[in-house]
């Protein structure tokens, strides 16, 4: 008597892993699907695709090749990603942070292989093992060491994709969630299809699959079905964003620094002289960006001078982008000052920077950093974190200001927004890198004003500078490395989004999941004997062994 085809849903020993060359080529083209879902290229699909090959690639081996497929997916992705970070410092920086961000795709690689026992004894778990694995890698990468690195987080990719919107419910961790989990969708349908082929193809082997496939469908359409802010009665502002340019890109634009404060002063004028005669309309705020005036014009009676003048002519306060002195010696502070015309400074409405990027504005351990290069001492005073969320309060609107990279710290946003913030406001200075980097950060803004239910604006010295809806959408962007000044009239939103009210805890919950899933692995592993190398049967396999 013979024995029937084993059904594809029926529980079977696994097959061993992929063939290790396969897996390579896997693991390095999980990487480049990865960069491509990011600005400037902008293919949002190709985000989960990435996922599914590196699942694919490390499911099943040995922890140290997951280890080490997981960092040639890191290196695939970052090096490329972050290339604009040796524009204008040298290779070492961006070979450096490039190596420290793919570490931690190394330890998803281990932490895919570790889980493997646990997705072949209950397959429909794969694609939320997945999601919680990469939100619980994020969450490590956001925060170690001094602060971390959020960028390159999958939610980041996602500014032209319906799980955008999914923000609005659990901010960048829920969207990261969403977008590892497609990708275990992805996965788990060809591997039902390679299981059914296994068993004959017979029964209705074409069901798990099509339920992946589906499950894909209502996860993207989904998206598209949580609503947005909706304007708050009426309420608007007028906001200018005045994007000054510099002589030249590059590090050396320090040196230039009268000039970039001419620069933002003189196109301020210009649009003062064009609401003069009814041209434009008159702003109720200007914002200037980041490092717009790198002379501290609260020491420097002529600087100072130079942002009266401006603020006078145009009749409304100004959002200065300023390097302050102190408040010790040999210390500094990136702040964002409200300047009102007839008045000056607002002492009061002063944000300076809560997170300044380690070895760019200052250097932690730096006797053992110079051992490494002698190039961190071009940063001659280290700057002073602030202790307070950027909430400033203008006559017209309250502001939540974030300076450059902080827009990738989700805290750091929502502290602003929490503490009543009407409209979102990144100013940045993107001269020493390139559009890639300014692209990538637009990106971060749209995802912060879905997340927030709130209007933003990101203020560039060279561009990109726009204005961002809730929804999402971009408008008035302007071109890179040029002068421009843009006029809006922002419609101002109400309300507190879900994604704000729970803050931290969906990031927490998911991370906690990732923890659990390692758990149950390793309880299936000592149960089975299924140690590192091991099938859940205990049986050894080797890293080039075929699948079935």
């Amino acid at each position: 008597m013979t024995r029937p085809a084993a059904s594809p849903l029926r529980s079977e020993p696994a097959h061993p892993p992929l063939r290790l060359p396969v897996a390579v080529v896997l693991a390095v083209a999980a990487g480049l699907a990865l960069l491509v879902s990011f600005p400037p290229y902008g293919w949002w699909p190709l985000a989960p695709v990435g996922v599914a090959l590196l699942a694919a690639a490390t499911h099943r081996r040995r922890l140290r090749a997951g280890a080490g497929l997981g960092f040639l997916t890191g290196l695939a992705l970052f090096a490329p990603l972050l290339a604009w970070t040796n524009l204008h410092t040298g290779y070492l920086p961006w070979v450096l942070l490039s190596l420290l961000q793919a570490g931690y795709l190394a330890l998803l690689g281990v932490a895919t292989a570790w889980v493997s026992p646990l997705v072949d004894r209950i397959p429909a778990v794969w694609p939320a093992v997945t999601g919680v694995l990469w939100v619980g890698q994020e969450a490590l990468r956001d925060r170690t060491p001094f602060g971390g690195f959020p960028w390159g987080r999958l939610a980041f990719g996602q500014d032209g994709s319906p799980l955008l919107r999914l923000a609005a419910l659990g901010g960048a961790p829920f969207v990261t969630f969403a977008v590892a989990v497609t990708g275990g969708l992805l996965l788990a349908g060809v591997w039902w299809l390679v299981r059914a082929r296994r068993a004959g193809g017979e029964g209705r082997w074409w069901v798990p699959a099509a339920g992946c496939v589906a499950a894909v469908v209502l996860l993207l359409g989904g998206g598209l079905l949580v609503p947005v802010a909706a304007p708050n009665g009426g309420e608007s502002v007028t906001v200018a964003i005045v994007q000054g340019n510099v002589p030249r890109l590059g590090l050396d634009f320090n040196a230039q620094r009268q000039a970039v404060l001419d620069n933002h002063v003189n196109a301020t004028l210009a649009l003062a002289d064009e609401v003069g005669d009814g041209s434009r309309a008159r702003p109720d705020l200007v914002v200037w960006p980041e490092n717009s005036s790198d002379i501290d014009p609260l020491r420097n009676p002529a600087a100072g001078a130079r942002i009266s003048a401006a603020a006078d002519a145009i009749g409304a306060p100004i959002l200065v982008g300023a390097v302050l002195t102190g408040p010790q010696q040999g210390q500094v502070r990136n702040a964002g000052l409200l300047w009102h015309p007839g008045r000056g400074p607002d002492l009061e409405q002063l944000y300076v920077k809560r997170h300044p990027v380690p070895f760019a504005e200052y250097v932690p351990l730096r006797r053992i950093a110079r051992m490494v290069s002698d190039q961190v001492d071009r940063v001659r005073a280290d700057f002073v974190a602030g202790t307070t969320a950027g909430v400033l309060r203008t006559p017209a609107v309250v502001l939540g200001d974030v300076i450059c990279f902080e827009v990738a710290y989700d805290g750091l946003v929502r502290d602003t927004v929490v503490g009543g913030a009407q409209l979102l406001v990144v100013q940045t200075n993107n001269a020493t890198f390139d559009v890639a980097e300014a692209r990538q950060q637009l990106a971060m803004v749209r995802l912060r004003a879905v997340e927030h239910g709130r209007p933003a604006l990101m203020a560039s010295t060279v561009g990109v500078s726009g204005f961002v809806a809730p929804d999402g959408r971009v408008s008035d962007a302007t071109g890179f490395n040029t002068r421009a000044v843009v006029v809006r009239q922002v419609p101002l939103t109400g309300g507190r989004t879900l994604a704000t009210r729970v803050g931290v805890l969906p990031e927490v919950l998911l991370a906690g999941l990732a923890v659990a899933a390692l758990v149950g692995a390793a309880v299936l592993r000592r149960r089975k004997g299924a140690g590192p190398g091991r099938t859940p049967t205990g049986v050894a396999h080797r890293d080039r062994t075929p699948t079935g």
